[in-house]
């Protein structure tokens, strides 16, 4: 499991290799702000953390240039954006560091809205680091959020609907394709086969490479012993 803690100490030799902006007492926009990085992946199988964690920092590093410097990273790998903060490791070690008077960073910032953040998790998360004097920056609003700003709240409401519809429309996709699967080309999806029906081969597996060691695709058809009684 990643650790979240100051990047130069565990950044791993390929991230310790990225350039970064020179600290400084203060910049051309008022003091130096210090920020930590959140960032998320949602599987560890199919997606590379390092190309995930790097273009969602480099986002971030965008968003907060000539303000401040990351001193402190938190990524979550293999989470849904459904979790809440709390019940992801790395969000929760945030939440938790937020609460520290030594927690050496000032202010979040977020490579991306719905990397980080579903429904209205926005406004939970910001209103317990705002009750410890943390803002969050996000890429969308272009600097620290502001709520009581309406173009920020509408922004918010904006983000949290599309980050929802996100989930729900690669939902429907997926079961939508897969009620295809079954009624037009008769293919078994996994579990137990239906009363009824019983499996087939139905000859090498579409994707090339399982088919390559010997993996077989199969289908359903009706079972000539139980069929009769499910007609």
């Amino acid at each position: 499991m990643a650790t979240g803690t100051a990047r130069r100490n565990n950044a791993a030799p390929a991230e310790r290799g990225r350039r970064r902006r020179p600290a400084s007492g203060s910049t051309d926009h008022g003091p130096l702000v210090r920020f930590a990085f959140y960032g998320r992946m949602s599987t560890t199988e199919d997606q590379d953390r390092v190309t995930s964690r790097g273009w969602q920092l480099d986002v971030a590093e965008e968003t907060i240039g000539g303000h401040g410097t990351i001193v402190a990273e938190y990524f979550d790998q293999g989470c849904s954006r459904r979790w809440s903060w709390t019940k992801r490791p790395r969000a929760a070690a945030l939440l938790a560091a937020a609460q520290r008077p030594d927690r050496g960073f000032d202010a979040v910032v977020i490579g991306e809205y719905e990397r980080a953040f579903y429904g209205d998790q926005f406004q939970t998360v910001l209103a317990a680091l705002a009750e410890v004097g943390v803002r969050v920056w996000l890429p969308e609003a272009g600097g620290p959020v502001d709520l009581e700003e309406p173009a920020h709240q509408a922004l918010m409401l904006l983000l949290g609907s599309q980050s929802r519809q996100e989930v729900l429309r690669a939902r429907y996709r997926v079961l939508a394709a897969m009620r295809t699967q079954v009624r037009t080309q008769g293919r078994f999806l996994g579990g137990r086969p239906p009363y009824g029906y019983r499996l087939v081969d139905a000859g090498p597996h579409p994707n090339p490479v399982h088919a390559h060691w010997g993996r077989r695709l199969h289908r359903l058809e009706p079972d000539p012993t139980t069929a009769r009684w499910v007609r």
